[in-house]
């Protein structure tokens, strides 16, 4: 009752070598209709389950994704791995989630590949240096970056720096004077990028910014892009001369701490202050905040894509773009 049933015992009840039953399940052509018949039958009556990785293995198929990120609790990398998931239901590859840390991610990605896991990767937010561009070539499975750019890699980068603009832009025409920004006290690519973007927005408008206004909150996990942060940094500009009018936080993350510590200092948004963030996390439709959405759902959706055309044809052409974000005006920033 508890034995399992094997290749074997479809084979002898269909009174058929094991070979015949192996082309059957791999969908040959060279069996007859009769003899495929007798060994489906076969199969139904036993209720006989292949071994997916065994036939993957025996057709020398790619089996295991390897997605690494640099955490799992942040809503960008949530988003990117929904879109992954999504399109991965499409395919037969299993999938592992390998978790670099946000401290040395790009090292602890030449370990995993050190440890020839995967038969394919995709790397988010994880910069390829010349070391590891040696260990990513000497592995000879397929990569997509996702968040980052190499220019011997598939990649699909978010355009920082215009998302910064962006929101300057936005807040400047808005009619809106003292303008902050709520930066990280860990300095990334990507927050540079949106810093710099955010800034030249005044030098094209024509407007001077006050420096005093672009700070940081304390909390440095995660870089800064946290809760912690924003709320650490409306605490600030709370013990100054002036309050700002309007502020712009490096992501929606900072900008929900941001919210909670304005309530509790008995201001209203936007009234008071205009509150604006960046990432268009699905909260932030319900909090009406106004955002910059990087259609991190749909990079997910297309570097897997982009990894399946490389698998099944060898498309050794280079895929590279720029994803340009979407501003995303709510009530959080509309003027009376």
């Amino acid at each position: 009752m508890n034995k399992k049933v094997t290749i074997y015992d479809v084979a002898k009840r269909a009174d058929v070598a094991i070979s015949t039953v192996s082309r059957v399940l791999n969908g040959s052509l060279n069996v007859s209709d009769k003899t495929k018949e007798r060994v489906q039958e076969a199969i139904k009556t036993l209720n006989f389950r292949p071994q997916v990785n065994a036939r993957k293995l025996a057709s020398k198929e790619p089996q295991m994704l390897a997605v690494a990120v640099p955490s799992f609790t942040t809503p960008f990398f949530n988003e990117v791995l929904k879109g992954v998931k999504d399109e991965l239901k499409k395919t037969d590859l299993d999938i592992i989630l390998y978790n670099t840390g946000s401290k040395d991610p790009e090292e602890a990605v030449i370990n995993f590949f050190d440890r020839g896991s995967a038969d394919a990767v995709i790397l988010i937010s994880i910069d390829v240096s010349d070391t590891a561009h040696l260990h990513l070539q000497s592995s000879g499975v397929p990569v997509v970056l996702v968040n980052s750019q190499h220019k011997d890699y598939n990649y699909f980068m978010v355009n920082d720096y215009q998302g910064g603009f962006m929101a300057g832009e936005h807040l400047i025409k808005s009619g809106y004077e003292r303008i902050g920004m709520i930066s990280t006290p860990i300095k990334t690519r990507t927050s540079i990028e949106r810093e710099n973007g955010f800034k030249d927005a005044f030098k094209k408008l024509k407007k001077s910014p006050k420096k005093e206004y672009f700070i940081t909150g304390d909390t440095s996990k995660h870089a800064g892009f946290t809760e912690e942060a924003g709320f650490e940094a409306i605490n600030k500009y709370s013990k100054m001369s002036e309050f700002p009018d309007a502020i712009f936080c490096l992501n929606d993350s900072m900008a929900l701490g941001a919210l909670h510590a304005i309530s509790r200092l008995g201001l209203r948004v936007p009234e008071d202050v205009a509150i604006m963030g960046y990432d268009n996390i699905k909260l932030s439709k319900y909090l009406d905040l106004t955002t910059i959405d990087q259609q991190m759902h749909t990079i997910g959706t297309q570097a897997i894509s982009r990894l399946l055309a490389i698998i099944k044809s060898k498309d050794t052409q280079l895929f590279q773009t720029m994803i340009n974000p979407i501003l995303i005006p709510r009530g959080s920033t509309e003027r009376s």
